[in-house]
């Protein structure tokens, strides 16, 4: 039989039934299209938010500089006063503040429209964001990113809110992880990022939503900010026969150490021993305490306060640092971080990274000395995090350093599997079952 089908294309024309179906869809009053323009306006909100959040964080920290110049002994009493009233502030009036901001977002995937009530609420950011610089102002050791992703997930909440659309969880993948891109301006790494840890798993499908609004953001924050290298236009490079015996021991020495603060936290987190049990029944006298700890240190030392950025890059071109930079700023990190307060834990993990690479100069005085101090911190934070795939990423776009990225992946790798076996439980996970959201039915009881 013949073939009876027509051999040109049929062309449907277009009535006014089919334009106002058209309409229903994808016009301005569909569904679809909100829920686009939610993300638009998302994004572009998350990359000016990043912006003056880091600003203000950059003009606290500056303050607190100053300040600590100026009356070198006050912060032994300024920061531990600091540190009890923020954890009491922060306890009484926005638990859901404080730490980093990261596990908050991963816990708020499980329901995202009752999160957008209480752990990515604007209101709880807005706390989070205050008592974040207050903690910069006091000298603590905590860093903006991670506190970025937690409002950038919240911004994304309140566009869809506005707009009438739902919220999923794919749509606070996209906010944290733009946030993470406008933070550092490393969009690769922010991808990574939401692909390692907010996604909670590989073979999760990244969807160009989360592209999208990482791509905004970055360009909103890069237009303000103008087109910057975080740690500045380094360019390390390492010979391969070099690298071989190099980057095993930073991913051995970065796996322990970052293995070993990831475990103290989520002891003190999640623990049932008596040490944690106290820590709990007693939480501002023990964040007082902690910041005894901190005060202490940025004392005795003068380098230790804040992020420790200045320190870390200067460690990365070369600059001679105090071998106990790094042991002195990972327990500087480590009472921060426990204490209770808000504050994230990206940045000062890599200036804790850089000084256990200025360590290993002494290792390797015949390599390039910016090389192994990157390969420090990218053993480090790989250690702590548990992302290879984003330490590896962040610090080739915070450095400019792409010809050293087979060296960096090796250490990163190594750094995994070794903390793998010191903390079997990733970081950000285990701290986001403490925000765990109850099912509605027994939060209702």
């Amino acid at each position: 039989m013949a073939d009876q089908r027509p051999s040109h294309p049929i062309i449907r024309k277009w009535t006014p039934a089919r334009y106002r179906a058209l309409l229903r869809t994808a016009g301005p009053g569909s569904v679809q299209f909100r829920t686009r323009l939610a993300v638009l306006i998302g994004a572009v909100a998350i990359g000016l938010a990043a912006t003056v959040f880091a600003w203000a964080a950059d003009v606290a920290g500056e303050w607190f500089g100053h300040f600590a110049k100026h009356y070198h002994w006050a912060p032994l009493v300024v920061t531990p006063l600091l540190f009890a009233g923020l954890v009491w502030i922060t306890r009484r009036f926005a638990p859901l503040a404080r730490g980093s901001g990261i596990p908050q977002v991963m816990a708020a995937q499980a329901d995202p429209e009752r999160a957008t009530e209480g752990l990515v609420s604007i209101r709880t950011v807005i706390a989070k964001a205050g008592l974040t610089l207050a903690a910069v102002l006091g000298g603590a050791s905590v860093g903006r990113e991670g506190p970025t992703v937690q409002i950038a997930a919240a911004i994304m909440g309140l566009t869809h809110r506005i707009l009438g659309v739902p919220l999923r969880g794919a749509v606070l993948i996209a906010g944290g992880a733009a946030g993470v891109a406008a933070a550092f301006n490393t969009p690769l790494a922010g991808l990574l990022f939401a692909i390692e840890e907010l996604a909670s798993a590989y073979e999760q499908k990244v969807t160009l939503l989360v592209i999208a609004a990482i791509a905004i953001a970055g360009m909103i924050a890069q237009s303000v900010q103008g087109d910057y290298v975080y740690f500045g236009l380094i360019g390390a490079h390492m010979p391969i026969v070099g690298a071989l015996v190099a980057a095993p021991v930073a991913g051995i020495v970065g796996g322990l150490a970052g293995g070993g603060f990831a475990r103290l936290m989520l002891i003190l987190a999640t623990g049932t021993n008596s040490v944690t049990r106290w820590t709990k029944q007693r939480p501002i006298l023990f964040a007082g305490l902690c910041g005894v700890v901190v005060a202490g240190l940025g004392v005795g030392t003068g380098l230790t306060w804040g992020t420790g950025y200045g320190a870390a890059r200067a460690m990365i071109v070369g600059v001679d640092a105090p071998l106990w930079f790094g042991p002195a700023k990972f327990l500087a990190t480590l009472s921060t971080a426990v204490a209770g307060l808000p504050g994230g834990i990206f940045a000062p993990s890599l200036s804790v990274g850089a000084g256990l690479g200025n360590l290993l100069r002494s290792v390797f005085p015949n390599s390039p000395a910016s090389a192994i101090v990157i390969l420090g911190m990218v053993g480090y934070f790989a250690g702590v995090v548990r992302a290879p795939l984003t330490a590896v990423i962040i610090l080739s776009e915070t450095t400019a350093s792409r010809g050293l990225m087979l060296p960096m992946f090796a250490t990163a790798f190594i750094a995994d599997g070794v903390s793998q076996l010191v903390c079997r439980e990733k970081l950000y996970h285990g701290l986001s079952r403490t925000f765990a959201m109850r099912p509605v039915e027994e939060s209702a009881r």
